[in-house]
């Protein structure tokens, strides 16, 4: 249950009341000071202080003083020809003869290149081999007839060389039988294409031995 303060002990509800009765008895206090009370004398104090005087001197300005400028360095001595000297010198004439013959120069030396001749190995680790085998040659075979009346049989021996896109490049007879049969073997070795030697995997110049075999079917 709330409790109820008394109503004679409650200072809140006359403080609106002593205020009020307060605040009138203060202004009327000030009225009536300046109404019987207008002027106040009071003493004036004057403060007395020594005062410090300073003697301000007159400085005099100082002037910059134009130097002149430093003297020219002297010119370095350079010796003249003499006059003997002049006189030792020839001069050729000028005259420019307009009909005569003027040889042109020599033309440069243009020096040949020779170009080097690939080189062929004697052995590698895949060698060259004709495509279609030495039967694919043999059918490119033509017998020459003066060897067929001749009876002329036998081996010929061709070195062929073969480059790395396995074109045959060069040939040369290393044993012949003759009778046009030499002949005969070069053309059909030239006209056969191989399949290139090769070195580590790599395509290679390759010279190689070509067997070709010239018999008579009796």
């Amino acid at each position: 249950m709330a409790l109820r303060k008394n109503p004679k002990a409650d200072l809140r509800s006359k403080y609106k009341k002593y205020f009020e009765v307060s605040l009138i008895i203060s202004l009327a206090i000030l009225i009536v000071a300046f109404k019987f009370f207008p002027q106040l004398d009071g003493g004036q104090k004057l403060a007395n202080d020594t005062q410090e005087l300073f003697n301000v001197e007159d400085i005099q300005q100082t002037k910059q003083e134009n130097r002149p400028p430093p003297p020219p360095k002297p010119p370095i001595p350079i010796e003249a020809p003499s006059d003997d000297v002049l006189e030792d010198i020839d001069i050729a004439a000028t005259d420019l003869d307009v009909n005569a013959e003027v040889k042109a120069p020599p033309p440069p030396k243009v020096e040949k290149k020779v170009d080097e001749e690939p080189q062929y190995f004697v052995a590698v680790e895949e060698m060259p081999e004709p495509i279609g085998g030495i039967a694919g040659i043999q059918s490119k075979i033509v017998y020459p007839e003066i060897a067929k009346r001749a009876g002329v049989e036998g081996k010929v021996y061709i070195l062929a060389f073969v480059d790395e896109t396995g074109t045959v490049t060069k040939t040369q007879i290393i044993k012949g039988i003759g009778a046009g049969c030499d002949e005969a073997a070069l053309n059909a070795v030239k006209a056969t294409r191989f399949k290139p030697g090769k070195q580590r995997g790599k395509a290679v110049n390759v010279q190689i031995s070509v067997p070709i075999t010239f018999r008579l079917n009796n």
